[in-house]
């Protein structure tokens, strides 16, 4: 059986690339990426800690799948907003979209 420690280490590890990408990147796409690295993280982290506190119950396994279902539901909405923002301004840069505010 794996250590618990090596799912934790792996979930900080995309955790910190998806923070890292979130607050660097430019291209609205490469931010929606780096948010489902940081939800795949949280994942690995609940189906770890359900495996080793309750390894009979499936808890962390079910909540798994609600993210990942969540995490579908947001790309497809991110998405959509990205095209329609893409369709009027012809840019996917976030500096650009910025101008439209009020």
């Amino acid at each position: 059986m794996i250590p618990l420690q090596y799912y934790l280490i792996a979930s900080t590890a995309l955790l910190s690339v998806g923070i890292f990408g979130v607050l660097t990147r430019k291209h609205v796409i490469q931010i929606l990426l780096s948010v489902e690295l940081i939800l795949n993280a949280v994942t690995i982290n609940f189906v770890a800690f359900s495996l080793y506190i309750i390894p009979e119950r499936p808890i962390g396994q079910v909540f798994a799948i609600f993210v990942i279902t969540f995490a579908a539901a947001k790309v497809g909405v991110g998405l959509a907003i990205i095209l329609a923002i893409y369709k009027s301004l012809r840019t996917a840069n976030i500096e650009d979209i910025r101008l439209l505010k009020w």
